[in-house]
């Protein structure tokens, strides 16, 4: 593609550069200088650890034929100047690999909480209805068979538009996508426009990043506001909104009846009918606005109730049909690392959990609350160099919730982990002020109480010896994870890996 096609569109300040008035043909896209190969344009992004306008001269070396950026540089490279070189990333990173968005039905999914499940969902949802669906999301890619990691929830806009390219070659014809506020505020989806959008829920989260809940809340609303295709005859609903949150009913008002509202606790469109729940999956149906759709899911809790009522709205949005719906529904086993059971508890209801928001904590705990005949013990930790504000109030939702609170390591990544525990221990100790040593726990204890232990292995270990036949133990905050980041070093850590291990062991044992 020749250059002047590629950055046509651009908002361009200024051209410069050894050659301004030369139309190379272009090779590659790269914001990442150790990419760079010749032919290539190098989009220079000022990030939050490094500077890209630093790797300019390095990616000119490399064969760079054009740069993008903010600043002035002298290269011999064409050089164009624009206000947000981020956001040309994406522009440019669409034009490159065609708009692969227009080729597929594309599916957008936000909130604080339930966003992964959700995807599952939709995903199961749509293979029963005899699609091909792709899957964008925190816990992995997939498409066509096919599984890649991920690093985070919604990736860099260059390496999206490749994936989606990818996806609509593969003959992927639906693309679910867990759409962060990250990813809207840089720009991340620029060129993507949604048939389907999902909220879920908004509550405390990346304040480290977006500063205040007002900007957190502005940058959700994007996903409606500037990437949702306008309603038409054919499909007059394009939103679906959970109503039960005080801003989805804001959201759902804005968008009047190009949105269908999901309720648990309210009135909606999508409302729950005769659901029963327990500590091993939800059954009942869902009364919809043409009629009832039965389910019978092995995922537990309300928050999960909700995330329900939200995928099956989105597919009523597509047009899927409701047995579709409900068979879907029905396959959707576990979402890895979200409330996943360990069923090697027996009757010791152990779960590992994502939870490491104020919000998710309290659902999840209170989900199993609801239906725990015993004591519920939890396993907690913060992460470090995130959002300090939200660790005793994660402690104190612990504490008040839980009969046994273990308070322990998370990713401490930079942060001195005893530093963080102790931020999370001041909230735990204003509503319960009886701390245990782990040696106590070996006698019994019966009153509420709480126990530090920085080791995580070594707390989820005492939580579960601890625990009785009928008590339920949540380890959350890692979730799907499989590792633990401390100090800059990256081990092996699976919450879930550790828990069979030590029910393997007390099992052997005869515990």
């Amino acid at each position: 593609m020749k250059l002047s096609l590629l950055t046509d569109q651009l908002s361009v300040q200024e051209t410069t550069g050894a050659h301004p008035f030369v139309d190379p043909e272009v090779t590659a896209v790269c914001y990442d200088s150790r990419k760079v190969t010749p032919g290539a344009v190098f989009v220079a992004i000022e990030g939050f650890s490094a500077d890209g306008h630093r790797f300019i001269p390095d990616a000119v070396e490399q064969g760079a034929v054009a740069v993008i950026c903010r600043k002035s540089v002298a290269v011999d490279a064409v050089v164009i100047r624009v206000a947000d070189p981020r956001a040309a990333l994406a522009q440019l990173s669409c034009r490159f690999f065609g708009q692969p968005s227009d080729r597929m039905t594309m599916v957008g999914v936000t909130g604080t909480s339930g966003k992964t499940t959700v995807t599952y969902l939709l995903e199961k949802i749509l293979e029963k209805a005899g699609h091909r669906p792709g899957v964008v999301g925190t816990i992995n890619y997939r498409y066509a068979g096919q599984t890649f990691t991920n690093p985070v929830t919604t990736p860099e806009s260059l390496e999206l538009q490749e994936m989606l390219r990818q996806m609509a070659d593969s003959g992927t014809s639906h693309v679910v996508m867990e759409v962060s506020s990250h990813s809207l505020d840089l720009h991340r989806v620029d060129g993507c426009c949604y048939d389907v959008a999902v909220f879920t829920n908004l509550s405390h989260d990346h304040l480290d990043h977006h500063g205040t809940m007002d900007r957190y809340w502005h940058s959700k609303k994007r996903l409606f506001n500037d990437y949702l295709k306008p309603a038409d005859r054919d499909h007059p609903v394009r939103a679906v909104v959970n109503t039960d949150d005080p801003k989805g009913r804001d959201l759902a008002a804005t968008l009047g009846t190009m949105a269908l509202r999901t309720a648990v606790y309210g009135e909606g469109d999508i409302v729950p009918l005769g659901v029963v729940r327990d500590l091993t999956g939800i059954r009942g149906g869902i009364a919809v606005p043409n009629g009832k759709i039965p389910f019978d899911s092995s995922l537990v809790g309300d928050f999960n109730l909700e995330n329900i009522l939200s995928a099956a709205g989105a597919a009523l949005a597509l047009g899927i049909p409701a047995a579709a719906i409900a068979a879907g529904i029905d396959a959707t086993g576990c979402v890895p690392g979200r409330l996943e059971r360990i069923p090697e508890g027996g009757d010791r209801y152990v779960f590992v959990d994502y939870s490491h928001k104020p919000a998710a904590l309290e659902n999840a705990i209170s989900a199993l609350r609801a239906h725990t005949t015993g004591r519920l013990i939890t396993v907690f930790g913060c992460g470090g160099d995130r959002d300090r504000a939200k660790r005793p109030v994660m402690g104190e939702i612990a504490a008040r919730l839980s009969d046994l609170t273990v308070v322990t390591s998370d990713n401490p990544r930079s942060e001195d982990p005893l530093a963080i525990i102790a931020q999370v221990e001041s909230g735990v100790r204003e509503v319960c002020t009886r701390r245990l040593s782990a040696g106590a726990l070996t006698t019994g204890w019966q009153e509420k109480a709480y126990l530090v232990e920085p080791d995580r292995r070594a707390a989820i270990a005492s939580a579960i010896a601890t625990a009785q036949a009928g008590d339920a133990v949540l380890i959350a905050g890692k979730g799907h994870e499989t590792y633990q980041i401390l100090a800059g070093e990256t081990i092996h850590f699976d919450d879930r890996e550790v828990a069979r291990q030590v029910l393997e062991a007390m099992n052997e044992a005869g515990a």
